[in-house]
């Protein structure tokens, strides 16, 4: 599998097996697949709250775009809204977060373990039951710039992550 980690390779197979322990699949879950994902994790400026007249802005999460990528590099899917993985045979998956782990990285989107809660089609994730989502880089929410002027707007954070699918 392509490993988004070069420089400081120790500390990304460190921080896999960490991950790998805190966001363990259930006990006899086999790995089934394993991807690599490049693309962008999309905020709107949104008003949370209001007290008076002070209002509360903040970057909200809308949703992934991305693009899946096997082990020799090769395209081969997407991620989206959902959260949805989309393979080019049209089989897809979608999950649910059941555990999360900040990244080891600062200013990077954290490891989550997902439950697989639909399914379409026959093709490899018709049999996955949870995804894991590690090694992880960049696609955190934007710092500032989030105010009454900005609101609705859009920011397009770059990330790259690998996703791995589990099935019982």
């Amino acid at each position: 599998m392509r490993r988004f980690c070069v420089a400081g390779a120790l500390w990304c197979l460190a921080g896999a097996a960490i991950a790998e322990e805190t966001l363990a699949p259930p006990a006899g879950a086999k790995q089934l697949l394993e991807v690599g994902a490049d693309g962008v994790q999309v905020y709107v400026c949104s008003l949370v709250e209001q007290r008076d007249k002070a209002q509360i802005f903040v970057w909200v999460f809308d949703e992934p775009e991305a693009t899946l990528f096997d082990a020799e590099g090769r395209q081969i899917g997407t991620h989206s809204k959902g959260p949805t993985w989309t393979l080019a045979d049209e089989s897809e998956i979608t999950g649910e977060v059941v555990a999360k782990k900040p990244s080891p990285q600062p200013r990077t989107i954290p490891w989550l373990l997902l439950k697989a809660k639909s399914h379409q089609g026959a093709g490899p994730f018709a049999a996955a039951t949870f995804i894991r989502r590690v090694e992880t880089k960049g696609g955190a929410e934007p710092v500032g710039g989030c105010d009454a002027d900005h609101k609705g707007d859009v920011a397009r954070m770059r990330y790259s992550a690998t996703y791995q699918f589990f099935g019982l």
